[in-house]
């Protein structure tokens, strides 16, 4: 199979004014597809060629190759990172409200962690909300490294590569964090992942 560029969820402008969109159809349109590109390139007759985008991302881990394995995972990170986002305000409830309440005390201290490892994270990377042990953590990841750097299932991702937000916040990456974490993340889809305690699968064609 050909890996795909995953559909956005959402209109380009869902997310204003929080993630215009410019800094959309840029992230998307330009950013993932190129990552999507290289790596069809990279195993376009190969023995990769027609397997899973995951199946990829590990074989090029294990091989220890370092162009196919930053760009298969940053396709990966940008699909799971589009749907850890959502155009509404939601909260959690059920089994995962319940587990942030054990693991950090309240949903507030949870989104207070996410914006302090985000914006303490140096460089380019990802903060993640991961299920692990029974419990809840925050980790950071960074460049391009994925759920396969991860110990636990990722629940959520925040993109902290300064073309996720430099357009609309500059080099302001707490405002972005803030409102992100305030208005857009998509709890729904972290409930999700919850319950399957399996790693979301890419889109395939």
């Amino acid at each position: 199979m050909t890996i795909i560029l995953s559909p956005l969820p959402y209109a380009d402008d869902a997310l204003a004014p929080v993630i215009s969109a410019t800094t959309l159809q840029t992230h998307h349109g330009k950013h993932h597809r190129t990552y999507v590109d290289r790596t069809n390139t990279a195993i376009d007759g190969t023995d990769l060629a027609g397997h899973s985008l995951e199946q990829v991302i590990d074989a090029a881990l294990a091989a220890g190759n370092k162009g196919l394995f930053n760009n298969s995972a940053q396709t990966w990170n940008h699909g799971f990172y589009w749907n850890s986002l959502s155009p509404e305000t939601q909260a959690p409830d059920g089994d995962l409200a319940a587990a942030i309440d054990a693991s950090f005390g309240s949903l507030d201290a949870l989104k207070a962690e996410l914006v302090a490892q985000g914006t303490a994270h140096f460089a380019s990377g990802w903060v993640w909300l991961v299920a692990k042990d029974g419990k809840l953590s925050v980790e950071q990841t960074h460049d391009a490294a994925s759920y396969a750097d991860l110990s636990g299932t990722p629940l959520l991702v925040i993109d902290l590569w300064e073309h996720a937000y430099y357009l609309d916040h500059k080099n302001v990456r707490p405002d972005y964090l803030k409102q992100i974490v305030a208005e857009h993340l998509n709890w729904a889809f972290a409930a999700e992942n919850l319950a399957n305690g399996t790693v979301w699968a890419y889109p395939a064609a």
